[in-house]
């Protein structure tokens, strides 16, 4: 199901929000090309699917558990509703709710998440596009 990317230079990677993407990658996910940026971030948040963060989890070493599908289902949910990328604060507060504050908490939030904490890692695997003016 995972094969390992392919980076490839393009041109549309120019049109990311970052404005130093000057290349793609190619994620395959069930048979299909799914591209991102350099760094992981999906290019078209409407190709996104749980086979995509499996698959983009795999690539960044990570094993999705069942806590890591509650924060990406949080993400994507804050998104549809809000139109715009959950805040970690906004996490912190949702998950200290649903799980009390030993699990609720910024620094298990991270742990979980370790390459870039929710906000980055998360959103990468939750299929969100990179957030102008992240570095």
């Amino acid at each position: 199901m995972y094969e390992m990317p392919k980076i490839n230079y393009r041109k549309d990677a120019l049109d990311s929000t970052s404005p130093y993407a000057i290349y793609t990658r190619k994620l395959l996910v069930d048979g299909r090309e799914v591209l991102t940026d350099q760094e992981g971030y999906i290019l078209d948040m409407d190709t996104w699917s749980e086979d995509f963060a499996r698959a983009q989890a795999a690539r960044e070493g990570l094993v999705l558990t069942d806590e890591h599908w509650r924060v990406i289902d949080f993400i994507r949910e804050f998104y549809e509703e809000h139109n715009v990328q959950a805040q970690v604060r906004d996490m912190v507060k949702h998950f200290r709710d649903a799980w009390g504050p030993e699990k609720g908490n910024s620094r298990y939030l991270h742990d979980i998440f370790p390459m870039g904490g929710p906000q980055k890692q998360g959103n990468r695997v939750a299929g969100m596009r990179k957030t102008k003016g992240e570095h």
